[in-house]
C-alpha cells in the first residue's frame, strides 16, 4: 500500500544540494494506473507506484517536469 505523503527528492542546479518537495495523495490515478500526489499548490504533481517508482506528471502547458531522484515516504 502506498503512502499518503512523500518527500520528493529533486535535482537541485549543479553543484547545490538536491530540492525536496512534500506531496499529498490525490483522489487521481496516474497512466501507469498508480495513485497521483501533488504539493499545496497543485504545480508539483507524481505518479508513484508502491514500490516508490516515480513518474512526474505535467500539471499545465509548456511544462517540462525534472526527473525525480527518490520518494521518501513520510508518516
Amino acid at each position: 500500500m502506498s503512502a499518503e505523503r512523500y518527500e520528493l527528492v529533486l535535482p537541485g542546479e549543479p553543484g547545490a544540494d538536491p530540492d525536496t518537495v512534500v506531496v499529498s495523495r490525490t483522489q487521481l490515478k496516474g497512466p501507469g494506473g498508480h495513485p497521483v500526489y501533488e504539493d499545496r499548490t497543485g504545480i508539483v504533481r507524481a505518479e508513484i507506484s508502491d514500490r516508490g517508482e516515480v513518474r512526474m506528471l505535467p500539471s499545465g502547458g509548456h511544462q517540462d517536469p525534472v526527473t525525480a531522484l527518490e520518494a521518501r515516504p513520510l508518516q
